[in-house]
C-alpha cells in the first residue's frame, strides 16, 4: 500500500461505516478535546501553586489552585468515562455492519471464488480482520481527539512560559522524520504477512475439525498440530517484528524527549540560578512538557496502528470490491409457470484445464421424470449447477420452455427447483428451522404432510426434542438417513416446479428408501423431475434414462430399451449385478 493510498483507505472506512455514526463521534470527540485540554489547565496551575502558595503563602490562592486542581480532574473523569462508552458502541455497531456486508457480499460471490478462497481464510477476513480494524480505529481516533489536543494545549502553556525553552525542548523532533517513515513502511509489511498467515491458520482449523474422523483413522494428530505450530510459530515472528516496528516511533520520542529535557535542564536551569526566571515558572514548564510526554508516544504509535488498520482494511476492501460474475441480468424475464421443458443444447464447459462438458445436448420432457446415469467423473452433477446458475458454461444454450436460465433473475430462477443432493447440506439449527428454512406461512398441516411424507415422524419420537431439537453443526446430531430425510422434507415443502434428486435415497436403507422412493414419486408428478442415480434400480421407473460418459450424452431411452441395446447402460447394470449390488431382476438385493 503506498502512502497515496492511506487517505483513500480513510474516507473508504469514514464514508462507508463511521460517517452514519457521525453524532456519538461528534460528542465522542468533544468529551476527548475537554479531556485532553484539562491537561493545560492542570499544568497552568503549577506556576501559581509554587510562586504564590508555596512561595510568597499566599493563602486564598491555596484553596483557589485546589478546586481548579480537583475540578480539572473530575471533569477528565466524567468526560473520560463518557467518551469511552460511545465509542465502544460505535466500534460494536459499526464492526456488526462490516461483518454483515462481508457475509452478503460472500454468499453473493461464486463458486470459483469460494473454491480458490477456503472457509477458514474467509472467516478470519470476516472476524479477524474486522476485530483489528474495530481496535485500532478507535484508538487512532482518541489519538486524535485526545492526545493532539493534549500536546496542543501542553505545548501552548509551554510557550506562555517561554518559547526559547520550547524550542530547545524540541531540537530532537528532525531525527524522527526519517526512521518514522521506514518504520511504517515495515510495520505495513508485517502487519498484512500476519493476516495473512491468520488465515491460513483458520483454514487449519476449519479442515481439521471438519475432518476429525479421517485425523483420528489415519492417526494424523501430531501431524496436524505440527502443520498448526509451524503456522503459529510464523505469526509469532510476524507479530513480534510487527511490534518490535510500532514500538520503535515511541522510543525515537523517549530519545527527543530525553534530549530536549537536558536542553531545558541546563539553559532554562541557568536562568533560574541567575534570577531571570522563577521557580513557578519553570515548574508550569517542566510538568507541561513531562505530561506531553506520554501523550506524544501513543500519537507517535498511531503510525504503526494506522499500518496495522489499513492492512486489515486493504483486505476487507478487496473483499467487498470483488464483483460475482454470475449476476442477474439487467432486464429480467419472467420466469416460466409451471412444470416446464428443459432443454440443453451444444454446452461446453471447463474447470481450468479440465474440460468436464464436451458438447452436451440433453432434454428433459415437461412433468416427467428423466434419470441422469454414468460413471463418476461423466458430468452428471454439473447439469445441476448450470440448471441453477452455480456455474455458466463457457459455450451453448440452456431453456426452461425456451426461456434461456441467463434471462431469468437468479432468484426467480432457483425458486423453480427442490433439491436433494448426496451432500445434505444441514445448519446448526433446530430440524424444524431446517425443513421451513424461514419460509413464512407454513401450517402445522403442511408440516405435518412433509414429515410423514418423507419418514422424518418415524424417527421424531427419539430426538430429545421432537422437532425443535438441534441438528448440531453440519447436521452431526444425524444419521446420514436422518439428515438425507431431513432434505426430502425440505424439498417437499418448497414444492417447487422442477426437482433435482441427486443420490437422493443413497443414505437408506432397502426399506426406507423403499418408502421415501415412493413419497418423492408421488411428489415428481406433475413436476419436471431429474435424477441422479449410480444405483440403476432406483431409475428403472424414469419416462427417461440418459447416460453420460466423458461429458456428453452417449444412450438415451428407456430401461427396457437400453438394456436391449446392450450399450453403456446395459454394461453398467450388469457390472451392478456382478457385484451384488442387483438381483437377477435388477433390482436391489436386500440389505445393499
Amino acid at each position: 500500500m503506498t502512502q497515496a493510498r492511506a487517505p483513500r483507505l480513510a474516507r473508504w472506512l469514514w464514508r462507508g461505516y463511521l460517517a452514519r455514526h457521525w453524532r456519538p463521534l461528534a460528542l465522542a470527540l468533544l468529551f476527548m478535546a475537554i479531556e485532553g485540554a484539562s491537561l493545560g489547565v492542570f499544568a497552568s496551575m503549577m506556576e501559581p501553586m509554587f510562586d504564590r502558595v508555596f512561595v510568597e503563602g499566599a493563602r486564598d490562592a491555596l484553596w483557589t489552585v485546589g478546586a481548579v486542581v480537583m475540578g480539572v480532574f473530575l471533569l477528565r473523569a466524567v468526560t473520560s468515562m463518557g467518551q469511552r462508552i460511545l465509542l465502544a458502541r460505535v466500534a460494536e455497531v459499526s464492526s456488526a455492519d462490516l461483518r454483515a456486508d462481508m457475509l452478503r457480499h460472500l454468499m453473493r460471490l461464486d463458486g470459483a471464488f469460494h473454491q480458490a478462497n477456503p472457509p477458514g481464510a474467509l472467516i478470519e477476513r470476516v472476524q479477524g480482520d474486522v476485530a483489528a480494524l474495530g481496535k485500532v480505529w478507535s484508538n487512532i481516533l482518541t489519538g486524535l481527539g485526545r492526545d493532539a489536543v493534549s500536546v496542543v494545549a501542553l505545548f501552548t502553556v509551554a510557550l506562555t512560559v517561554d518559547w526559547r525553552w520550547t524550542l530547545v525542548a524540541l531540537i530532537g523532533v528532525p531525527l524522527l522524520i526519517s526512521p518514522a517513515l521506514m518504520v511504517q513502511r515495515f510495520v505495513r509489511a508485517r502487519a498484512r504477512q500476519s493476516r495473512e498467515i491468520a488465515g491460513r491458520m483458520s483454514t487449519r482449523l476449519d479442515e481439521v475439525f471438519h475432518g476429525m474422523a479421517a485425523v483420528k483413522l489415519n492417526r494424523l494428530e501430531r501431524h496436524q498440530a505440527d502443520r498448526f505450530d509451524r503456522l503459529a510459530q510464523d505469526r509469532i515472528a510476524a507479530e513480534t517484528r510487527a511490534a518490535a516496528g510500532q514500538a520503535g516511533i515511541p522510543a525515537l520520542i523517549d530519545v527527543m524527549t530525553g534530549l530536549g529535557f537536558l536542553g531545558v535542564l541546563i539553559y532554562g536551569g541557568t536562568q533560574i540560578i541567575e534570577g531571570e526566571k522563577t521557580l513557578g515558572e519553570f515548574m508550569a514548564f517542566f510538568t507541561a512538557i513531562s505530561l506531553a510526554f506520554e501523550p506524544l508516544r501513543r500519537l507517535g504509535n498511531l503510525t504503526g496502528l494506522w499500518q496495522a488498520a489499513a492492512a486489515s482494511i486493504e483486505r476487507i476492501k478487496a473483499i467487498l470490491d470483488t464483483e460475482p460474475t454470475l449476476k442477474s441480468p439487467a432486464n429480467p424475464v419472467a420466469a416460466p409457470e409451471g412444470a416446464p421443458e428443459i432443454r440443453i443444447e451444444g454446452v461446453h464447459l471447463s474447470y481450468g484445464d479440465t474440460e468436464v462438458l464436451r458438447g452436451l445436448d440433453l432434454v428433459a420432457p415437461a412433468g416427467q421424470t428423466t434419470a441422469i446415469v454414468g460413471p463418476s467423473g461423466a458430468g452428471k452433477s454439473t447439469v445441476f449447477h448450470l440448471l441453477t446458475r452455480l456455474v455458466d458454461p463457457q459455450s451453448g444454450r440452456i431453456t426452461l420452455d425456451g426461456v434461456p436460465v441467463t434471462a431469468m433473475a437468479l432468484d426467480d430462477l432457483r425458486e423453480l427447483f427442490s433439491v436433494v443432493s448426496q451432500d445434505t447440506a444441514l445448519f446448526d439449527e433446530t430440524l424444524r428451522d431446517n425443513i421451513v428454512l424461514n419460509r413464512a406461512g407454513v401450517s402445522q398441516e403442511e408440516l405435518d404432510e412433509v414429515l410423514t411424507g418423507a419418514h422424518v415422524a418415524d424417527f421424531l419420537s427419539a430426538m430429545p426434542q421432537g422437532l425443535d431439537s438441534p441438528a448440531g453443526p453440519r447436521g452431526s446430531a444425524l444419521s446420514g438417513g436422518q439428515r438425507q430425510r431431513i432434505a426430502i422434507a425440505r424439498a417437499l415443502l418448497r414444492n417447487a416446479p422442477v426437482l433435482l434428486l441427486d443420490e437422493a435415497t443413497s443414505a437408506l436403507d432397502s426399506h426406507a428408501e423403499a418408502v421415501v422412493q415412493g413419497a418423492l414419486d408421488r411428489l415428481s408428478r406433475g413436476r419436471t423431475t431429474l435424477v441422479i442415480a449410480h444405483r440403476l434400480s432406483t431409475v428403472r421407473a424414469a419416462d427417461r434414462i440418459v447416460v453420460m460418459e466423458a461429458g456428453r450424452v452417449v444412450e438415451q431411452g428407456t430401461h427396457d430399451d437400453l438394456m436391449a441395446r446392450g450399450g453403456t447402460y446395459a454394461t453398467l447394470h450388469a457390472m451392478q449385478f456382478r457385484d451384488g449390488t442387483l438381483n437377477e431382476e435388477g433390482r436391489p438385493k436386500e440389505g445393499s
